[in-house]
């Protein structure tokens, strides 16, 4: 029986180059620095999720089966339990268990989503009163 590594989010950060880069996917730890290279989006895609937990962008990108399978070579352990994050994705919506450790989609926008709303609705009240008018 093989023994799992665990490290702790700060350990993960320090691997945030080139010459080491681990990610976090669903509380598991890659080591994806010989991937860098043959990644298909570009090593770049990997480098500004390394040394962090990459789960939002990697579940957002929609990868496929052979890719999820692929990344299991890179499987170097996982977070110790006290810092495990839990992830939903139920209608489109991340949540995280660990305050500050990734922003919420849409969190910061809600002024800006209301003021898209409101202009549309707007437009909707003026299109109408000119149909009516007309």
């Amino acid at each position: 029986m093989t023994t799992v590594k665990t490290f702790s989010r700060r350990d993960v950060s320090e691997h945030n180059t080139n010459r080491s880069a681990w990610i976090v996917i669903g509380n598991k730890i890659y080591d994806v620095t010989k991937f860098l290279d043959e990644h298909p989006g570009g090593c770049e895609v990997l480098l500004e999720q390394a040394g962090g937990d990459g789960t939002e962008a990697f579940e957002d990108v929609g990868h496929s089966t052979d890719a999820r399978a692929m990344k299991e070579e890179f499987y170097v352990g996982d977070i110790i339990e006290e810092e495990k994050t839990t992830y939903s994705y139920d209608k489109k919506t991340w949540k995280s268990g660990v305050v500050g450790d990734n922003k919420q989609r849409g969190e910061g926008s809600s002024l800006k989503d209301s003021i898209i709303w409101y202009s549309i609705v707007a437009l909707i009240v003026a299109l109408v009163y000119y149909l009516i008018n007309h």
